[in-house]
């Protein structure tokens, strides 16, 4: 039975295929654009410039100096430089980084963004930027946030590499396994979810067995985009918020972060959720949702502890403090205790287990 629900279609163009990049000057000038700041990462770099030729007398400047978290003082940097070669628009060329300078530009200044994604983080789909300052990460929902266009072409993503498309992908995957039980979730975008895990589930193992899989590199951007389209259509929960305090409070990699807490913070909101559970293991054909996306990552081969990429053990009890702090919205009530227990097995890299209530 449907019940009552609001489904709200976020305004943005999608350009998908193979060879797409090369409509980016057609796509700045149906927005009107004469003058467009590349972002890159320092790594994009030659690869910004190379668009930035091919853009001709569109190409203003170029700033490759994103970073990830989105710190404030980067942006304050990407804004000098835009208004010396008075840049109308922006062009993020890159992965969730390079995204999140450009949202973070586009909110203080209006102006339009093409966005061209070369990971599966997804963040293009959404009218949300997450910064960084004094070490703390906070979040900013706007409508000015959203990109207007984004160009998806499968040719840059088939040069990622498959230990990065694993995180990436799962990263993404996370997007949509909270849309699912997200407290304003319906039926329009659980349906995108559902399809987005099952493509990138499928995608991932085949990307990892052979890197140049196009058809694979097809369907995980695929997935990539349905996944992004949830994290902008409706709430997060319990998961994004640890991953924002954990990546904001230790400078921990994104999609490293979100690939190791997935299966715990899933296995925390299991009881809570039963017919998602039944979804998500439908889709990555598993017979435990949590367990199931805990040893995809292990297929992939992706790191499966928080102290592996950076968190010290004594910052277990601080990011639980912080969890529990301005918290999300959540299908299962906020426990410190419980959800202490959640970060130390994350840390540890061991197994999600049912993490159980207070007595």
């Amino acid at each position: 039975m449907i019940g009552s629900f609001t489904f709200e279609n976020l305004p943005s163009r999608v350009v998908f295929g193979s060879g797409t990049l090369a409509q980016a000057a057609a796509e700045i000038e149906r927005l009107g654009g004469k003058r467009a700041l590349i972002l890159t990462t320092p790594q994009q770099e030659n690869q910004g410039r190379n668009l930035g030729t091919a853009l001709g007398p569109l190409y203003a400047d170029i700033f490759p100096g994103a970073t990830m978290h989105t710190p404030v003082e980067v942006t304050e940097r990407a804004l000098a430089v835009m208004k010396a070669c008075a840049a109308d628009c922006v062009v993020a060329l890159g992965g969730g980084s390079t995204t999140g300078l450009g949202k973070a530009l586009a909110l203080r200044t209006g102006v339009n963004q093409l966005c061209i994604p070369t990971t599966y983080a997804g963040s293009e789909m959404t009218p949300i930027v997450g910064q960084t300052e004094n070490g703390l990460k906070t979040t900013v929902r706007d409508a000015a946030i959203l990109p207007e266009t984004v160009i998806y072409d499968v040719d840059l993503t088939l040069t990622l590499p498959a230990s990065l498309a694993a995180t990436s992908g799962i990263n993404a995957i996370a997007h949509a396994v909270e849309a699912l039980y997200a407290r304003d979730t319906n039926p329009v975008t659980s349906l995108m979810a559902e399809e987005g895990i099952r493509a990138l589930a499928r995608a991932l193992p085949a990307i990892a067995t052979n890197s140049n899989d196009r058809e694979a590199r097809t369907e995980a951007l695929y997935g990539a985009w349905l996944c992004g389209v949830c994290l902008g259509t409706v709430g997060m929960a319990l998961h994004h918020k640890l991953c924002h305090t954990l990546g904001g409070t230790f400078d921990l990699p994104h999609a490293e972060t979100h690939t190791i807490v997935l299966p715990h913070s899933l296995a925390y909101n299991a009881p809570a959720v039963p017919d998602t559970m039944t979804r998500i293991s439908r889709a990555i054909g598993a017979t435990d949702a949590s367990q199931g996306l805990f040893e995809l990552a292990r297929r992939l081969g992706a790191t499966l502890a928080l102290r592996d990429i950076g968190m010290p053990e004594s910052g277990i009890d601080k990011a639980a403090d912080l969890a529990v702090t301005n918290a999300y919205w959540n299908p299962r009530p906020l426990e410190r205790n419980a959800i202490r227990d959640l970060i130390a097995r994350a840390w540890a890299g061991e197994p999600p287990g049912a993490i159980k209530a207070a007595a």
